[in-house]
């Protein structure tokens, strides 16, 4: 039930090594295997290799697949090697000789390699809509908070004045910068790999273009060694994407476990987003945020794993391939769950009233009473020291009229163009 099985009998211990758990990871790709075998039936019949009965058969038989696929009663048993045979012998087994052609002009290099782009180009625009959702979140809350002030620090240090509106927003134009580095990304694996078959092309006169337009990919990959290449190029470049939205989650989250301590005491959750310990009744712990920290972590690692599993790989496919797909596609699902429950967790968020009158916060407004100073004809360097000399002997009293006006700033958030800079698609 493989492939390439040439009548050969396979040493079990080899076998079961190489196969690893390929086919639990290949249910995620099935669909897309269907999809791509699809397209390449059409392919075949266009330039004459197969007779348009034997494709109706074809395409008859892949939607019985596709919809026990989409059922969930789609299983690969362990006879099969990977997704790919298990399609294959599907077909045979409905159609006798027709199921044997669908093989015709591919390898199974570029038949992975076109159903995994299939699948990431559906994964990261999922991720890019979490994306979107949460961004649109923080941005209504940045509105609804602007006018609260919150203390701002360098160095863990109390240092000037901030907002919640200008807290929230921050994150929100953060993910813009991410859907960037994701669009990007996307338009490296929106190119058709199929037709390069074992990374060298094929005699068969195949229309690469119409398979092209047939997926739904943006471009063909013209070069069929480049095609082959692109295995672990693709997942290096996704491991980035990912990585960029996990870090700002998880430097948010850190902010989120920062504030809701009684040290801070700037926010806090409903109850039931929260959890206790087993001996301190008091404890309500944001044990959702410091798992988003820690997940979010684990996926920014994947850019190391990706980096030291293809560098310095000669051109041409090699088995270590293989392991690429299991924590791409796992990160995937990580991190869309961890979209999921950040926008769902941070939509109950309590912002509190902060007393910025409390005695720690006394020199939070030392640098805009410079500023005042300097409109008033001082030279900043002056200022400085003239504010400076206050703080030294206790005579400092705060001026908190001060008002910014500059944009990005907190009394002009500039919300509005922090959400229109959000790419269209």
């Amino acid at each position: 039930m493989k492939l390439w099985d040439k009548g050969i009998a396979i040493d079990k211990k080899m076998e079961q090594f190489t196969v690893g758990n390929d086919r639990e990871i290949d249910l995620h790709i099935a669909p897309y295997d269907v999809i791509a075998s699809r397209a390449h039936a059409r392919m075949l019949a266009k330039i004459n290799i197969i007779s348009s009965e034997e494709l109706k058969q074809l395409e008859s038989g892949l939607d019985a697949i596709a919809l026990q696929i989409e059922e969930g009663s789609f299983v690969i048993d362990d006879q099969f090697e990977d997704v790919h045979s298990k399609i294959e012998h599907e077909l045979t087994l409905q159609l006798g000789e027709v199921g044997k052609k669908i093989h015709t002009a591919r390898s199974r290099n570029d038949q992975v390699l076109v159903a995994l782009q299939l699948y990431y180009k559906e994964a990261l625009g999922q991720t890019r809509t979490s994306v979107k959702t949460l961004f649109d979140t923080l941005l209504d809350l940045a509105d609804t908070h602007k006018n609260q002030l919150l203390p701002g620090y360098t160095h863990l240090q109390v240092a000037m004045p901030s907002s919640f509106g200008l807290w929230f927003s921050s994150y929100a134009e953060l993910l813009v910068d991410d859907v960037y580095v994701l669009d990007a990304t996307m338009r490296i694996v929106d190119q058709n790999p199929l037709g390069s078959a074992a990374g060298y092309g094929s005699s068969f006169p195949i229309d690469r273009e119409f398979t092209t337009q047939e997926m739904g990919f943006a471009a063909l990959k013209y070069n069929v060694v480049a095609a082959q290449l692109t295995r672990g190029k693709n997942e290096r470049s996704i491991a980035a994407s990912l990585s960029n939205v996990a870090n700002t989650l998880s430097r948010f989250a850190m902010d989120i476990c920062l504030y809701m301590s009684q040290n801070f005491g700037f926010i806090s959750f409903p109850d039931e987003l929260t959890t206790g310990s087993s001996i301190m009744p008091h404890k309500k712990n944001p044990d959702v945020f410091e798992l988003i920290r820690g997940k979010c972590n684990k996926i920014q690692a994947l850019q190391t794993e990706m980096l030291l599993i293809t560098n310095n790989l000669p051109s041409g496919y090699h088995r270590d391939f293989q392991l690429l797909k299991e924590n791409v596609i796992a990160s995937f699902i990580e991190l869309n769950d961890i979209l999921e429950i950040f926008n769902y967790s941070i939509k109950k968020i309590k912002v509190k009233e902060i007393d910025l009158n409390d005695e720690k916060y006394q020199y939070l407004f030392t640098v805009d009473n410079i500023n005042n100073l300097v409109v008033d004809g001082a030279s900043f360097r002056e200022a400085y020291k003239t504010i400076g000399e206050q703080v030294e002997n206790g005579t400092y009293v705060p001026d908190t009229s001060k008002h910014h006006t500059h944009i990005g700033s907190i009394h002009n958030l500039g919300l509005d163009q922090i959400r229109n800079k959000f790419p269209i698609k």
